[in-house]
């Protein structure tokens, strides 16, 4: 669950009346920036996992600084960038794992980011990638896998090519730009799926957010996706 707000308070109120429903919230950048480390903190209080999405992209020893400190927030999972590299991805999981064994903690998943999911073969162009988006993903996700990272963040229409592609089979795949089935509404975000579209290719975790926090009532909307989660998990078995 995405906690895509601005304020504590919004926060707050969406992590009480789903916390029974969901087990992970994600704090993003808009989210840390207004309210800092607190808001992190406080949401790990409540027994709730948290995804630090902050997307580090630094030179080694600054990420690695970074991957420290979120670690020792307690956070279960943060993401970098897929494109600072194989060092900089390496030594953000070293000092993740480093740390969380002082803590005598679990160390947090490292997720790479790919190509976001507002971006799209115009976009690619305009930063002087060429090709499309399918194949910026997996140049990254192969560099991401070879640095040692839990996993990568992509959108869940290469999740199936990805999928296929990694050796390691517990390999992570999280998957923003979900969308409920009876959504035809993608805001920004150029490549969404449905739930089931995206664990049927093979996706770990799916992050959804204005699909709740938009919803006139985020709870029914919550068990609504969590309704398709079951079915698509159920046709698995």
């Amino acid at each position: 669950m995405a906690l895509d707000v601005s304020t504590f308070e919004e926060a707050w109120h969406l992590v009480n009346s789903l916390r029974n429903h969901v087990s992970w919230f994600k704090v993003g950048s808009q989210l840390f920036t207004s309210n800092g480390p607190d808001v992190v903190k406080k949401i790990v209080e409540t027994g709730s996992r948290v995804f630090l999405d902050l997307k580090f992209h630094d030179i080694p020893h600054q990420v690695a600084g970074a991957a420290r400190s979120a670690t020792e927030l307690g956070v279960s999972m943060f993401t970098v960038h897929a494109s600072g590299g194989a060092e900089m991805m390496r030594t953000a999981s070293e000092s993740a794992r480093e740390t969380a064994a002082k803590k005598g903690t679990p160390s947090p998943y490292v997720v790479a980011v790919s190509v976001l999911t507002s971006i799209d073969v115009a976009i690619l162009a305009q930063v002087g990638i060429s090709g499309n988006s399918i194949e910026a993903v997996m140049r990254l996700v192969k560099l991401a896998e070879s640095s040692g990272v839990d996993g990568v963040v992509c959108s869940p229409n290469e999740a199936e090519s990805i999928r296929a592609a990694v050796s390691n089979k517990d390999f992570l795949i999280v998957t923003p730009g979900i969308r409920p089935a009876d959504s035809a509404k993608a805001d920004d975000q150029k490549r969404v799926a449905t739930p089931m579209m995206a664990l049927n290719s093979g996706a770990s975790y799916l992050v959804v957010g204005r699909p709740i926090t938009a919803a006139s009532d985020p709870v029914i909307a919550a068990e609504q996706i969590l309704s398709e989660i079951a079915i698509a998990m159920s046709d698995k078995l």
